[in-house]
């Protein structure tokens, strides 16, 4: 039996896609646990969503090769949050406010703030708060 893993994902909806059950499949046929960060679908619009799946690697795999029968742009990085590192002047105001430490100082000595996507819960509260808006969100 093969081990369980987790994948983050982000999907993007067309308007046409977005009234269609294809989350509910991913759990009902593929047996995955989903865990959905943000989402922004609606009907008539289009749509975001950033979640992460969890089963086996073959479940997964197939799982995202069902969404991708639909006209639903698949991207793997899963990320909605993004730091653009050229407007971040490592003021370290975005750190407190960050709540799993995808937001953290390096160290004491050079204070750069690092970021790590793979703990980003898409919370938002750094996009809010950065005073120079280097924390941006894809949607």
């Amino acid at each position: 039996m093969s081990d369980m893993i987790t994948k983050k994902l982000m999907l993007y909806f067309p308007k046409c896609e977005c009234e269609k059950p294809i989350i509910y499949h991913l759990v009902k046929d593929h047996d995955l646990i989903v865990n959905i960060f943000r989402a922004k679908v609606t009907p008539e619009e289009e749509g975001h969503l950033v979640l992460d799946v969890t089963g086996t690697r073959e479940a997964i795999d197939a799982g995202i090769e069902f969404i991708k029968t639909f006209d639903v742009t698949v991207s793997l990085t899963g990320i909605g949050v993004v730091r653009e590192d050229d407007r971040c002047t490592h003021c370290g105001y975005c750190v407190p406010y960050c709540p799993t430490d995808a937001l953290r100082v390096a160290d004491d000595k050079t204070r750069e703030v690092l970021y790590d996507e793979t703990k980003c819960i898409e919370c938002l509260a750094c996009v809010r708060i950065c005073p120079f808006g280097a924390c941006t969100s894809t949607f």
